[in-house]
């Protein structure tokens, strides 16, 4: 009887809106990029595309731990972050399109969204350049005792930058509240972990700085959200920071110009067994916490949604020329002269 009552309530952990948020926000992410892909084929989006696909447990499931007014930043695969915690699907796909309706003005394009209002600090383009930048954040967020946390994104890649260990060393020094998350999909662009480092399990290298790391199964949203939770309890404590490895995998190639044949189709085909999508989909109809009618409306929203979000960035103009030397230097009166 005991046992019962113990697996009755393994099944009820999260309640229904935790499972649909679940849901609804991997759906829109996989719809998104692959609209996105298609419409990079047709070449109505240009220059370098970093789908999500595969990984969106990694952006829903700590969205969901974290609270309003903590910040991210991530890396160039960017456009899931930001559609996790409800920037305009039109806005990401207008900076796409490199519309002035974009989340920056169509000037920063696939690899750099910003969403302020979301607090979300922005994609970067430069490999492990957004990890000091997110120590940098945690910094400001502890001055100003604002009891807010910032989560740090990068791939398998970054962590070979001088740039990685730097900022471990001060925020743990520091007692920073920052989570570091490295999405290891196993590859930087095409070369495989193993071919690249020693260290194999990623998770391992916070340990030299005496911050509290883990492995994680982000194929599992709640893994992600569970070990997000934990860290962010953690910063918020003044304990300093948590490194956690997200282990991961993207289906399609490092950017749309990526032949991938670097790996297999076995390999690939093995991965998509655990679409994080469907193992969540599959929790909830197993557990009878929504029916197929109800998933079915959240498809239908989402098609509508990612169609509008096509329209609205089709009918948008391009930026006017003359906006190619605003936003580069804070508009301000300073009270100094410079002679």
């Amino acid at each position: 009887m005991a046992a019962a009552k113990k697996k009755a309530a393994a099944k009820t952990k999260y309640n229904k809106e935790q499972y649909m948020y679940w849901y609804e926000s991997m759906m829109l992410q996989r719809k998104f990029e692959e609209k996105a892909g298609q419409l990079y084929g047709q070449q109505k989006i240009r220059g370098f595309c970093h789908l999500y696909i595969g990984q969106e447990a990694c952006s829903s499931g700590a969205v969901s731990a974290l609270e309003k007014g903590d910040k991210y930043i991530t890396s160039y695969r960017d456009h899931g972050q930001p559609l996790a915690l409800g920037t305009s699907p039109g806005a990401v796909m207008a900076e796409l399109f490199g519309k002035v309706t974009g989340t920056t003005k169509g000037k920063g394009g696939s690899m750099h969204i910003f969403d302020k209002e979301v607090g979300f600090i922005g994609g970067h383009g430069i490999v492990g350049a957004q990890i000091p930048l997110g120590a940098g954040i945690a910094f400001a967020e502890k001055y100003q005792e604002t009891g807010k946390v910032c989560i740090c994104y990068m791939g398998d890649g970054a962590v070979r930058q001088g740039a990685f260990h730097e900022a471990f060393n001060l925020a743990m020094t520091w007692k920073l509240p920052v989570i570091f998350v490295v999405e290891n999909n196993g590859y930087a662009m095409g070369t495989s972990v193993a071919r690249t480092s020693n260290i194999r399990e990623l998770y391992e290298l916070g340990e030299s700085y005496d911050i509290p790391s883990e492995p994680v199964d982000a194929m599992d949203v709640e893994a992600v959200h569970e070990a997000v939770s934990r860290a962010a309890d953690r910063a918020r404590k003044g304990d300093g920071p948590t490194y956690l490895e997200f282990k991961t995998y993207r289906f399609r190639g490092h950017s749309m110009s990526d032949p991938q044949k670097y790996r297999t189709k076995e390999e690939v085909a093995e991965w998509k067994m655990r679409d994080p999508i469907e193992l969540v989909k599959a929790r909830i109809l197993k557990d009878k916490i929504a029916t197929e009618d109800e998933l079915s409306e959240i498809d239908a929203k989402i098609k509508d949604q990612v169609a509008e979000a096509v329209k609205f960035a089709e009918e948008s103009p391009f930026p006017d020329a003359s906006e190619a030397f605003k936003d580069i230097y804070v508009q301000e009166d300073y009270p100094f002269v410079m002679e």
